[in-house]
């Protein structure tokens, strides 16, 4: 055993200079991986292989000078047989770590997306369940629920948000009209009327967001910009310009989609000063004969004169 290790430390030693020259010359040759330079070339076959061979040559001398044949030849082809093995560990580590940073960019774009929903999302807002509409919904409440879905779809659950927000408002607004109108009047049925198309503006107004978010929803920014950030260096130029140009798309989307929900926002804007006008509106007919401050000054000259009622013995 100790003349094998002789050996095979004779023939690593005998490889380095071997090696280092075909790295010099193409450091791809002589290195396990594509990312290194010379400099890792000069350190590998110029101090570690040779500590190596020089640790198993002083380890090996216990047992005398013997050094094999089967050793030598075995320290001759260790390299070109632990490079390949090298890179192929190399590589699945890699990957490994590739999927792990995946998983984990994919896993706070959830969390995030979810922080911004919680925020986005308004007190008493009813939530849509696109698979299960609404009971007796019309054919408003439903192109709701199918704007949503699609919204879901491109994984923006932040701007799904507002098909909800928009279907608590229509409600909202169609309770208090139905409230201060009877059904059948011309006052309910164009009031109604102009609700359900601004309603229907905003719907289509999402549907526009779907497809405009269904367009980057391919695109990773998080991964795009952590390899600018950590790969600046060994990007080609053509590299480095396709992955600016898409986060251009990125931010060029995401501008239109503000504009967007800026429509929607105003939409929900008009509904409230809807609800707020129409539940301004007296159309019961009181049930007092008189007026509040009347009937309060009457009971309080009662109050007054209530001793006049006392019985005398």
């Amino acid at each position: 055993m100790l003349g094998f290790l002789q050996g095979f430390s004779y023939g690593l030693f005998m490889t380095c200079l071997p090696w280092l020259l075909a790295g010099l010359f193409n450091p791809r040759l002589a290195l396990p991986g594509p990312a290194f330079g010379r400099l890792q070339v000069v350190a590998r076959y110029c101090l570690v292989i040779p500590f190596i061979s020089m640790l198993l040559w002083l380890t090996s001398l216990w047992g005398g000078f013997s050094p094999s044949l089967l050793g030598w030849l075995a320290g001759i082809v260790a390299i070109p047989v632990a490079l390949p093995v090298e890179r192929s560990l190399r590589g699945w580590l890699a990957r490994r770590r590739q999927r792990r940073q995946e998983a984990q960019r994919v896993a706070e774009a959830q969390k995030r997306r979810a922080q911004e929903e919680r925020r986005a999302h308004e007190a008493g807002v009813a939530v849509l369940d696109p698979a299960n509409p609404p009971e007796g919904a019309d054919e408003l409440v439903l192109a709701m629920c199918r704007a949503k879905q699609r919204l879901v779809e491109v994984r923006r659950p932040d701007l799904a948000i507002l098909a909800d927000r928009l279907y608590s408002r229509y409600r909202h607004v169609m309770d208090v009209l139905g409230e201060r109108f009877q059904r059948g009047e011309l006052a309910f049925e164009r009031s109604r009327s102009l609700v359900t198309q601004v309603c229907f503006g905003a719907v289509d107004t999402l549907i526009t967001m779907a497809s405009q978010a269904r367009g980057v929803v391919s695109v990773d920014g998080d991964y795009v910009r952590e390899r600018l950030k950590h790969a600046s260096s060994r990007l080609t130029e053509e590299e480095r310009a396709a992955l600016v140009r898409r986060l251009d798309l990125l931010a060029e989307t995401e501008q239109r989609l503000n504009a967007l929900s800026a429509r929607i926002e105003s939409a929900l804007t008009v509904l409230d000063d809807t609800a707020v006008s129409m539940a301004r509106i007296e159309t019961t007919r009181p049930q007092a004969s008189v007026t509040t401050e009347k009937a309060l000054e009457d009971l309080r000259r009662f109050v007054e004169g209530a001793d006049r009622y006392a019985r005398k013995e």
